[in-house]
């Protein structure tokens, strides 16, 4: 987010610049939005300055990485 400053609601899919990595919004935690990865895993602190909603193309790149995921696990971890 540049400029204004938006409230992310959770479960909003967002792309953090600073990491360049897509996740969900789980969260508010004093100054830092907590984003969890697409793929599932462990969350993440970001400044919310740095921090934008996804766009169409961020979508399709995480529907991908979740498809991507979840045929791994249900192959046995292979991608």
């Amino acid at each position: 987010m540049t400029g204004e400053e938006v409230e992310l609601p959770a479960g909003a899919l967002v792309h953090d610049t600073e990491r360049d990595e897509l996740g969900y919004v789980m969260g508010h935690e004093g100054p830092y939005v907590q984003l969890r990865p697409v793929t599932g895993g462990r969350e993440w602190d970001a400044a919310p300055a740095l921090v934008r909603l996804a766009t169409t193309e961020d979508r399709l790149t995480a529907m991908q990485e979740r498809n991507r995921a979840v045929n791994s696990e249900s192959s046995g971890g292979i991608l």
